[in-house]
């Protein structure tokens, strides 16, 4: 796993240079297609995967992105590691032009459990970028997980380097309650419950709401207890998150089986899951 930080460096390459083109796309009008499922895409997503793709080539590690190819799942299961990547998740977020939106790219590993429908892989590194704000998280397994404002000041530098100048996670948060990531406005039975039982043990709760995966990165800073999603996401949806949470001592529990997300299923749809 030595590799892991120089794997990483191509990540920050990648994840800054997918940034620009989406901010060159969200300084003007922006034209929405959709796809075949209904779920919006601009020229900011196209253009970011193909910034990330060239960039993540240099690895030879092979890529899986919601913007490329649909691949088998015999293919994509025997590869050793690969890349998981959204190149710009929280593309409503993006049209609404609420900045909470993010470069989501993961380094996936295959884990030491047979590989099957419910997965093969795990995330042993990820960057994640919000390109409004400048603020970038890079984490890899046994390396720490870490964040940065004004990111793109340290562009250029290894992922090493980038991180022994960026800010360890968790971070000190003086909260006087339990912090739940959720939106009372669109939940769900199942959130309700879930508030509903940490209300019992906890006494006071309160609820945070953010766009995209940074609801994640809330929980793995240490400004929010937990992340209850008991709604559909995809895997290049919070595999980067993964890796970001639980590189700073966190978990992203698969609620169906009660143990860390695995990855590289037979169907990319991730189950429920809870990050705390």
């Amino acid at each position: 796993m030595s590799t892991l930080p120089q794997h990483l460096s191509h990540a920050l390459t990648a994840a800054f240079a997918a940034g620009r083109e989406i901010i060159d796309v969200y300084s003007r009008p922006i034209n929405v297609e959709l796809k075949d499922d209904k779920s919006p895409l601009t020229e900011a997503d196209k253009r970011a995967h193909a910034a990330i793709a060239k960039e993540l080539a240099k690895t030879g590690l092979p890529v899986l992105s919601e913007e490329g190819k649909a691949l088998e799942p015999g293919q994509r299961q025997a590869w050793e590691m690969y890349w998981l990547v959204d190149p710009l998740d929280g593309t409503k977020e993006f049209i609404k032009r609420n900045g909470e939106f993010t470069v989501n790219i993961a380094l996936m590993a295959r884990d030491n459990e047979p590989a099957g429908a419910l997965g093969s892989h795990r995330p042993v590194g990820g960057v994640l970028y919000v390109p409004v704000k400048d603020v970038l998280y890079l984490a890899w397994k046994e390396g720490g997980s870490y964040r940065a404002e004004k990111a793109t000041s340290m562009e250029g530098k290894s992922a090493a380097d980038f991180a022994a100048h960026a800010v360890r996670l968790p971070m000190a948060h003086q909260r006087k309650a339990f912090t739940i990531v959720a939106s009372r406005s669109h939940s769900t039975p199942d959130t309700e419950a879930y508030i509903a039982r940490m209300e019992q043990e906890h006494g006071q709760v309160e609820t945070v709401s953010m766009g995209s995966a940074l609801k994640i990165c809330l929980v793995a800073e240490g400004a929010a207890d937990a992340y209850p999603r008991y709604a559909p996401t995809m895997e290049w949806d919070t595999a980067a998150g993964h890796a970001i949470a639980e590189a700073a001592g966190k978990k992203l529990i698969d609620v169906s089986t009660g143990a860390p997300m695995r990855y590289n299923k037979h169907d990319l749809l991730n189950q429920w899951f809870i990050v705390h």
